[in-house]
């Protein structure tokens, strides 16, 4: 599964950390859509409220992307952002 986590740092304040998991942690809300799951801790829930993560792949190239409503603004390259 994809665990999803904000931490502080990053170019414009805060940034995302996606790591692969075989099993959540005990406290981890599990977020269910099409048959796809990722988890999230419960400190990071607050800011990704709301957010679209997608797998986009591209000729430039593969990755995961969050749109987040939640971010006032957000680097060029997607990763940080600040609220």
């Amino acid at each position: 599964m994809l665990r999803v986590a904000v931490e502080g740092g990053g170019c414009s304040g805060f940034q995302y950390q996606l790591d692969l998991v075989q099993t959540a942690e005990a406290d981890d809300l599990r977020v269910e859509t099409d048959g796809q799951a990722a988890l999230i801790d419960p400190v990071s829930v607050p800011f990704l409220k709301g957010s679209e993560i997608a797998w986009i792949d591209e000729l430039a190239g593969a990755q995961f992307v969050i749109r987040n409503p939640n971010a006032a603004t957000s680097c060029g390259c997607g990763v940080s952002f600040s609220i």
